[in-house]
């Protein structure tokens, strides 16, 4: 497959163009960003573990009834991936109190929720990512009422798929944000990645987080916690 014109450049991926006009080539990399890029860092093989990591899910996901712009891993960094118009309305699906929910609403860190919550943002670099909800995506034309009625009950679904997947691995699963994308017919399908860079892990025994929080907290040691994350989702179970 070569690698085209790049299409669009992210604080974690690259996306590039294709000969085939319906695929992608995305490109993980090493770079980590936090507080809206206020910080900023990089290490190696980041890119790689969050590529293997998505690698590994996002068939499983699909096998689960799940749809995916996945479609296969090239390379250590690479995925060939469908073209999709992504949805500029990013999901956050939280378990247990953590970050700036906990920050937010004063409810201390590691408070189990008694259901999930789901919430939206607008993705936009430039703003921060302002929290939104479906009326003001909708006001403002960002998304249809259909398709933000899929992409919650999509959400919903892999919650119900990771949480016991990791479970089995010794992690409770706190929170994670998605992305999803249009195909041309109009499908909704998830996007972007799952990884320790787009949800937060914390070990079942310790409650020792094994995620980007590492880096956005000054905890040290994250690359050995990338590289646990990797070795427990590939693990059997």
């Amino acid at each position: 497959m070569t690698r085209g014109e790049m299409k669009y450049e992210g604080k974690a991926k690259r996306v590039y163009a294709t000969e085939n006009p319906h695929e992608y080539v995305v490109e993980y990399k090493d770079d980590a960003t936090a507080f809206n890029a206020q910080k900023r860092g990089s290490w190696q093989g980041k890119g790689a573990t969050n590529n293997a990591i998505t690698a590994h899910l996002y068939p499983q996901l699909e096998a689960a009834g799940i749809p995916t712009h996945f479609i296969e891993k090239l390379s250590d960094r690479e995925q060939r991936v469908k073209a999709v118009t992504i949805v500029p309305v990013e999901v956050i699906v939280r378990n247990t109190a953590a970050g700036s929910f906990s920050k937010r609403l004063g409810v201390e860190e590691g408070t189990k929720l008694s259901r999930p919550v789901v919430e939206y943002c607008y993705k936009s670099d430039e703003l921060g990512d302002p929290l939104i909800n479906t009326d003001t995506a909708l006001a403002l034309g960002w998304a249809e009422e259909k398709d933000l009625k899929r992409i919650r009950e999509l959400a919903l679904q892999i919650r119900d798929f990771l949480v016991p997947y990791f479970e089995k691995r010794g992690v409770n699963l706190i929170d994670f944000k998605l992305e999803f994308g249009k195909l041309p017919d109009g499908e909704i399908v998830l996007a972007d990645e799952i990884s320790p860079d787009t949800c937060r892990f914390w070990d079942m025994e310790t409650n020792e987080k094994m995620d980007k929080d590492r880096f956005r907290r000054d905890l040290g040691g994250i690359e050995e916690a990338y590289a646990e994350m990797l070795r427990r989702v590939t693990a059997e179970g």
